[in-house]
């Protein structure tokens, strides 16, 4: 494929937030809109550089380590976790999960009830108060363009879908199991943290192992966030 430079306008913003762990929507219009025109172009040239681009169907682009497995670093576990909190909190309260988590809104005063509710399984994720939610999680979702936030309201954007997705994986798992009558085997993932490069959400490789079939990244954090809940229940 002939890649024409000068038409790849943005190309250094994208590639800068792309490789930040930011994922690019239509809230970066110009970013997005660039993307979208040239996305064979841009697929092409990150590939050439060893980038793989991915382009999801519901309006978001991001970048994929090459290699996926179980261990995911903190920053991917805290926002899964969190993602699997809020949908089960919503639910509760017989709020719709879905229309918050896709384009809806949470204010900054829900936060403490949140936190108190899930007091033990946020404490797992090394979040044991309101800044620190807010620093170590709600911060994270804005730097990576899963969300935005303004005036004390975070608002959820297209990329929420990918721990979305997650939050549903775990649900048709347990749902399995208990049409089984028995406990589906989820294995913990081992946790990895670099911290020249915590803030990017991305996968760590597993050993070699002889018999085992690789996972997709939402299988590697289906299986994260399905070990806290059953952490949860263990407690109670």
């Amino acid at each position: 494929m002939n890649i024409d430079l000068k038409e790849l306008t943005q190309l250094a913003p994208i590639f800068r937030e792309l490789f930040k762990g930011y994922h690019i929507s239509r809230a970066a219009p110009e970013l997005y809109t660039q993307l979208s025109s040239q996305q064979d172009a841009y697929r092409a040239l990150f590939r050439s550089l060893g980038y793989e681009l991915v382009c999801d169907s519901r309006g978001f682009y991001y970048f994929v380590p090459e290699q996926m497995g179980a261990q995911v670093n903190k920053t991917a576990q805290r926002l899964a976790l969190f993602t699997f909190i809020l949908v089960e909190h919503l639910a509760d309260q017989g709020r719709d999960p879905l229309a918050v988590l896709d384009g809806g809104s949470l204010g900054r005063d829900e936060l403490p009830p949140l936190l108190e509710k899930y007091k033990d399984l946020f404490l797992q994720a090394e979040v044991t108060t309101q800044d620190e939610l807010e620093e170590k999680i709600m911060r994270r979702m804005t730097q990576l363009g899963f969300a935005s936030e303004e005036n004390g309201v975070y608002r959820f954007l297209a990329p929420m879908h990918r721990f979305l997705d997650v939050c549903l994986s775990v649900q048709q798992d347990r749902d399995l199991a208990a049409s089984l009558h028995s406990n589906l085997p989820l294995p913990t993932p081992e946790l990895v943290v670099d911290e020249a490069e915590e803030d990017i959400v991305r996968i760590e490789p597993l050993p070699a192992a002889a018999e085992e079939s690789e996972e997709s990244e939402e299988e590697a954090l289906a299986r994260a966030m399905a070990e806290e809940r059953d952490a949860q229940e263990i407690d109670a």
